[in-house]
This record gives C-alpha cells, structure tokens and sequence, in this order.
C-alpha cells in the first residue's frame, strides 16, 4: 500500500487556505450584518423616542422568539442531511477536513 504524499500535501494546502478564506468571510459577513441590524433598532428607538412611530416592543420580541424557535426547528429537521454529509467528507479524507477545521476557526478568529 502506497502513501501519495503529493495527494495528502495537496488536500491539506487547499483545505487549510478554503477554511481560513471562508472563516475570514463568514466572521466578516457577520459583523457587517450586526452592525445594520443594530443601526436599524437604533433609528427605530430614535423613531420611537421622537413620537414619530409607535412600536409594541413586547411584541416585537415575542414574534423575533418565535421566529428564531421556527427557524432553529426548521434546520434541525431536514431529512437526511447527516446521511449525505459524513460519506462525503469521509471521500475527501482526514487532511483535507482536518486541515479545513483547524483554518476555518483560525479565519474567523482573525476576522
């Protein structure tokens, strides 16, 4: 049984450089997605505050918790996501996932 050093060294270079690429974004995307909604909640209590709008903020918060709840049941549902995912990345081998891990939670630590 041979071992393809070039293969393992090549999985593990682009798995490393693919998971700090896409940490770096999604951390990115993430702050810039934060920093509107705040700014958007901020002109609504400024809104608010001025008498310009009326907002019912119980009732914000308890449709904004039934949304999330809606939204975290409706991912942890899909059928058959984990069968299709664990063969998948068990065909690329350990290097390339490994490697995209360690580099994925490097980026979006830089990020």
């Amino acid at each position: 049984m041979s071992i393809d050093l070039a293969f393992i060294g090549t999985s593990i270079g682009f798995g490393g450089v693919a998971g700090f690429l896409i940490g770096y974004a999604i951390k990115k995307a993430i702050k810039i997605m934060m920093i509107i909604i705040g700014l958007f909640f901020a002109a609504l209590a400024y809104l608010n505050y001025q008498g310009i709008v009326t907002i019912n903020w119980e009732k914000l918060g308890a449709t904004a918790t039934g949304a999330a709840t809606g939204l975290g049941n409706a991912t942890g549902q899909i059928a058959g996501i984990s069968d299709q995912v664990t063969p998948t990345l068990i065909n690329f081998g350990i290097p390339l996932t490994g490697s995209f891990a360690v580099a994925f939670v490097l980026g979006f630590m830089k990020g």
